[in-house]
């Protein structure tokens, strides 16, 4: 054979190779889905003088919880918010309207923000609020669980609102029931760790019980989830991968917190188990109740969030108030003072540099994935009394 046609059937081979390669990347490369993801990442203020407008300069963004719908931002009583641009991150390929950038006139409410997936099929409204704020609060901050409802974009489980000063209702509330519905998909609302009840001290109250997280919490070595209810946020994203994180107390708070007071009632399980599983006999859950106060800033300027490793541990804690919950399945008071370990600077409290984070759980040691399941803690009408900075 003649190295003319060796050298033929030669070429031939390489440009019937890279031809098929081609066929393969152009198939692979249609074959590839369009984004159905139609969130808001984040969103940034930005303003000519930050520090005539924001508590705190790292104030000006916000990272949004994929469970969240609701954008507040908390800016000083004589901000003028007429005239603001918010600059908004989205997930890839999505859009949304009115567009990043465009400037709105938030003296008159929120603003609604649409998020369209890029393969058209989903969509997602937020609402998106500035609101100027008083640094002086009430003498007492109560909180009744009158107002809750289920989480509007899945119906699965309830979520809890506070009452504004100007009557409306606000977001400062969380549960790790998001979290419950990972393992527990098929489960009612009612079934859930954290759920409302109509006859509570007075009026409705909210009820937290430790609950079996099934086959899928046995396997990922999660056997069960306590009720809990506490003021902060609560990212389902870190949630399965590593629930303390998930869990972020704490909410601004602009007032000296005296005294921790409310009423409840508590039901231990019926046996006690231990992060592997194995039956305590000896030993009795009890539940948690508690309040925090600490720095939400470091020297530097960068954001503190307490999270489930270090809530009671942390370093910038300045105060907490503790109730030793006793087995009752009558309504019980309890009133306790804060214990101060470092007094308020008060020109930083005047100024959101301080955190305050209420929390409740059915089970102390949950967060390790101990307790009894259907221990059960109910709580209603809880204030916190202040001193009033004028």
């Amino acid at each position: 054979m003649s190295n003319q046609i060796i050298e033929s059937k030669i070429w031939i081979t390489i440009v019937l190779g890279v031809s098929v390669a081609l066929i393969l990347l152009t198939s692979c490369m249609k074959e590839e889905p369009l984004n159905a993801e139609a969130d808001i990442e984040m969103v940034t203020l930005h303003v000519a003088n930050p520090e005539l407008m924001f508590f705190q300069m790292t104030d000006s963004t916000q990272t949004i919880l994929s469970t969240d719908t609701t954008i507040v931002f908390s800016v000083r009583s004589d901000a003028d918010v007429s005239a603001l641009a918010p600059e908004l991150i989205i997930t890839a390929g999505a859009t949304v309207t009115p567009a990043s950038g465009t400037m709105q006139d938030f003296s008159k409410g929120p603003i609604t923000y649409t998020v369209t997936s890029q393969d058209h099929k989903w969509q997602r409204r937020y609402q998106l609020s500035v609101v100027p704020t008083l640094v002086s609060v009430d003498d007492t901050v109560a909180y009744d669980f009158e107002h809750y409802e289920l989480e509007p974009n899945n119906q699965r489980y309830y979520i809890w609102h506070n009452l504004l000063d100007d009557g409306t209702l606000g977001n400062d509330w969380a549960t790790a029931n998001a979290g419950f519905r990972i393992s527990m998909s098929s489960a009612t609302a009612d079934e859930y760790p954290t759920v409302p009840m109509t006859n509570g001290y007075d009026g409705a109250a909210v009820c937290l019980t430790t609950r079996d997280t099934g086959p899928f919490g046995r396997m990922a070595n999660k056997r069960l989830a306590a009720g809990n209810l506490y003021l902060g946020t609560f990212d389902v994203s870190v949630a399965t991968r590593n629930p303390l994180q998930a869990t972020r107390f704490g909410i601004p708070f602009t007032s000296e917190p005296i005294s921790f007071s409310g009423y409840y009632t508590f039901e231990p399980g019926e046996h006690y188990q231990d992060f592997d599983g194995n039956y305590i006999d000896e030993k009795t859950d009890t539940a948690a109740i508690y309040a925090v106060m600490y720095r939400n800033h470091d020297a530097d300027g960068n954001e503190i969030v307490l999270h489930g490793d270090d809530v009671l541990s942390n370093s910038n804690i300045v105060a907490l108030a503790w109730v030793n919950v006793v087995p009752n399945q009558q309504w019980t008071a309890w009133n306790v003072k804060f214990n101060y370990y470092t007094p308020l600077d008060l020109e930083l409290l005047a100024n959101k540099g301080y955190s305050l984070a209420v929390v409740f759980s059915s089970s102390k040691r949950g967060g390790a994935f101990e307790g009894a399941i259907g221990s059960k803690l109910c709580i209603d009408k809880v204030k916190i009394i202040c001193t009033r900075e004028e």
